[in-house]
């Protein structure tokens, strides 16, 4: 998409539906709730709301339009790298009212902006790329703040009907993915952030991979064979993480009755053995890899399986094609509180036949998290060059948590190999030979 007029409207869209969810997501709980830190491990909800609007400020009144500040006082306050998270709830922070009234004060001149902006002529205007960012920003932590509300003890603050059912009945249980070249990553998504950048030629030997992700049927059986108290199937710092935290299941797991529960969003309910896995950390996922006697796909081959078409050797957007996601593709957009069984989506499949790449979990790759050749960062460092390094690991695909504006077949995502609280899964990988 390259009319200005048409990525107008495309970013005016995606602005309003992440407002509407931020909206969603803070109105569902009341103010102590709001300014309650329900884990050191994530901000209050009313930081993420004022980071959001503090953010937009400075990229769309400030950087575009060159406006004043409009409270240039609190701009350390909701700075991610100077307050860690398990810090911010001491800082004097807007409350509830004020920051819903300061994140619509600036989302009216953000909308003002956008209107009056010629889309071209500048890298933070070309193409609408400063507002597709910042809905971006803005989804990413709607996300961040649903991942609080899974957190949070007490009562179901949202709900949301049940995906469609899923069946692997007549699906192979992996895929054969030709090797040779293809083309990874991108120089023409619009929106695409800097690591995504620039597309490259890779060569991936041929390989197996899951046609679904891991379920948690499958993930059970791991656990049934002793896999949290076997040191062999796990990294070193994985096993001294098991053993300092007593772990024995995924995060929000729980035995109970002779069978296992899980905490989701409030409600229990008993483990269903065919959606995919959820809340486990990268160690996890890699043990259950070495029990299963396979191994986790590295990036490019994730990347491959899902976009490259073998018929025409070129690489597409999405793992069913160039056309954006629709709600027959893939569970995106916190359409749906939870995933879709392994087998669901046979719309979103990739040309080679592998499903539910795109939405559902997010899906640990073996793969450090680092820059591509040609690498240039962009507009900040701190968007993604800081994180590079073996410290953090790639995740691919997004869960049902993601909307659309933040996921596509170049979208990566990074994390701590110890993280459990984001909505993260995997399927796994065995060499061709």
């Amino acid at each position: 998409m390259t009319d200005p007029e048409l990525l107008r409207e495309r970013a005016l869209a995606a602005l309003i539906a992440a407002r509407a969810r931020t909206g969603a997501l803070t109105s569902s709980v009341d103010d102590h709730e709001l300014t309650s830190q329900h884990s050191p491990l994530m901000s209050p909800l009313v930081w993420d709301l004022a980071h959001i609007g503090n953010q937009e400020e400075q990229w769309l009144l400030r950087a575009v339009a060159g406006q004043d500040a409009i409270r240039p006082e609190i701009d350390s306050l909701y700075d991610a790298f100077e307050h860690p998270r398990a810090a911010r709830p001491a800082l004097p922070l807007l409350a509830p009212a004020e920051a819903r009234r300061y994140a619509a004060d600036v989302r009216g001149r953000a909308l003002d902006v956008l209107e009056k902006t010629p889309l071209r002529g500048g890298p933070l205007t070309d193409a609408a790329f400063a507002f597709g960012m910042i809905a971006q920003h803005e989804q990413q932590h709607d996300e961040t703040m649903l991942i609080t509300h899974q957190l949070r003890r007490g009562p179901a603050a949202l709900t949301a009907p049940d995906p469609a059912p899923g069946t692997t009945e007549g699906l192979p249980a992996e895929i054969l993915v030709p090797g040779g070249p293809f083309t990874m990553g991108t120089s023409t998504e619009p929106w695409a952030l800097d690591n995504e950048r620039p597309a490259h030629h890779r060569v991936v030997p041929a390989f197996h991979l899951d046609t679904t992700p891991v379920t948690c049927g499958a993930y059970l059986r791991f656990i049934q064979d002793g896999g949290y108290r076997e040191p062999r199937w796990w990294d070193p710092d994985g096993w001294a993480m098991v053993r300092e935290h007593e772990l024995e299941a995924p995060l929000f797991w729980r035995r109970e009755g002779g069978q296992w529960l899980r905490r989701r969003f409030g409600v229990s309910e008993p483990v269903p053995a065919d959606e995919p896995v959820l809340h486990v950390s990268w160690y996890e996922a890699d043990a259950y890899a070495r029990w299963a006697g396979r191994r986790l796909p590295t990036e490019a081959e994730w990347e491959k399986a899902a976009r490259h078409d073998p018929a025409s050797g070129r690489s597409r957007r999405y793992p069913w094609g160039d056309a954006d996601p629709t709600p027959a593709h893939a569970n995106l957009g916190q359409r749906h509180l939870r995933p879709a069984a392994a087998g669901a989506y046979p719309d979103g499949r990739s040309a080679l036949g592998v499903g539910q790449l795109i939405g559902d979990v997010w899906e640990w790759t073996s793969s450090d998290f680092l820059p591509y050749p040609g690498f240039v960062a962009f507009p900040y460092r701190e968007y993604s060059e800081v994180f590079f390094g073996p410290g953090h690991k790639v995740l691919r695909g997004g869960a049902f948590s993601v909307d659309e504006v933040a996921c596509r077949g170049t979208f990566r995502n990074w994390d701590l190999p110890v993280r459990r609280q984001i909505f993260a899964g995997f399927r796994t990988a065995r060499d061709a030979d």
